[in-house]
């Protein structure tokens, strides 16, 4: 049967509700699919920037089909050029995409995780298993593996998502200081389950905007024993995981909670996931408004906190300028880093000029521009903010550029 005639619909009538498909190659937007599902103002701002007269409405019945299409045409997208020679901006847009994917499939998978604690503990740790089993497969698809900035879409992390960021960030450091497959394998798993007990503190502790009541912050403060006596209780879980879930605040200085311990008594999984939890936790403050700037923070205020070979290792990791990072080139366009690469001082960028028009994803290696300066999202203008999806939470995942 033929298709029905597709509808252009003019970017003044576009509305929350309705989804639709950008006449654009997937390779020249922001957007994870061509095919979009219209949720908030803020995406109906992105589509009007792209430059585009028109997007095409879909209806129910194409919604499957167009699903079809896309997975041709990102077929299509990883076929040679005609110097025989894999086009590398297609390649790369396919691994932001691959991680962006995998990274919400391990979200819902820690999720059932997390439903099947209390009730299924045994299926609990079955399913946990699995996902650091897949987490291992993907850091190790490289010899090399690299980051790649990936979002939950939502606000604030939840404490699966920033689970999944943190034993991301572990296990590249774990990896770097060539740890064993059983010691990596710790670090995951209890990177995952690290902030378990924080489900036992009330939304409106957890979620609250303004400072904390000394009480509040007690409370708060009590998570890491929720969490362990949770994990303890079932039985199933090994003494380092436990360790880690219970200690992931502690500072080798005896400043940390709950028990102050100093560094003869932190086994180094511990240590290492108290410090990707340290530097992610960062990513979610107000007032911390770059991984760069995060990053230095940990410089200045973290002496004699964490290990100094583990920071340097967590800075191999990241690269000068993490993913999510906002930056100004040096012809005058503006971007926010993708990708870590082999050159840390020209990594992959999602760019546009100063406005926010002409968004595209750039090679800084294949181009005579380098990064200028590291920028704040209030030095932004209006359209760059939007094109550059400044508001979106920063998290990582594997990079699964090969």
């Amino acid at each position: 049967m033929a298709k029905a005639e597709r509808i252009h619909l003019p970017l003044s009538r576009l509305q929350t509700g309705i989804t639709v498909k950008l006449p654009l190659s997937w390779t020249d937007h922001p957007f994870l699919f061509n095919r979009i599902e219209i949720k908030d103002a803020s995406q109906i701002e992105m589509i009007r920037n792209l430059g585009v007269p028109y997007v095409i409405l879909l209806s129910d019945e194409e919604l499957l089909n167009d699903v079809i299409e896309e997975e041709d045409e990102a077929q299509q997208a990883t076929e040679q050029t005609k110097d025989n020679k894999p086009d590398p901006k297609a390649s790369a847009r396919k691994a932001i995409r691959k991680s962006q994917g995998r990274f919400l499939n391990a979200i819902n998978d820690s999720r059932t995780v997390v439903s099947k604690l209390v009730s299924d503990p045994e299926g609990a740790v079955r399913e946990a298993s699995a996902l650091v089993e897949l987490m291992l497969e993907h850091l190790l698809e490289s010899d090399n593996p690299k980051l790649a900035l990936v979002s939950s879409g939502e606000g604030a992390p939840s404490v699966t998502q920033h689970g999944i960021s943190v034993a991301v960030l572990a296990l590249m450091i774990g990896h770097s200081l060539e740890l064993s497959k059983d010691k990596l394998r710790d670090i995951a798993l209890g990177a995952l389950l690290h902030d378990i007990g924080k489900l036992k503190v009330p939304d409106a502790i957890r979620r609250k905007r303004g400072p904390l009541s000394p009480h509040e912050s007690n409370f708060l403060s009590m998570h890491p024993n929720f969490g362990y006596d949770m994990l303890k209780r079932s039985g199933l879980f090994g003494n380092e995981v436990l360790h880690i879930v219970m200690h992931h605040h502690e500072f080798i200085d005896g400043s940390g909670y709950p028990d102050g311990l100093k560094l003869a008594k932190l086994p180094l999984t511990t240590q290492i996931v108290a410090l990707a939890n340290d530097y992610d936790s960062q990513l979610a403050r107000q007032e911390m408004v770059s991984p760069q700037i995060a990053l230095g923070y940990l410089f200045k205020n973290r002496v004699g906190q964490h290990q100094e070979q583990l920071i340097s290792a967590l800075v191999k990791v990241l690269g000068i300028y993490p993913p999510g990072t906002l930056v100004s080139l040096s012809d005058n366009s503006v971007g926010k880093v993708m990708m870590t690469t082999a050159e840390v001082r020209q990594p992959q960028v999602w760019a546009c000029k100063r406005d926010g028009s002409e968004p595209k994803l750039r090679f800084l290696m294949d181009e005579e521009v380098s990064v200028e300066a590291v920028l704040k999202s209030d030095e932004l203008t209006e359209g760059a903010s939007k094109t550059l999806q400044t508001g979106a939470s920063i998290s990582f995942y594997f990079s699964a550029l090969e």
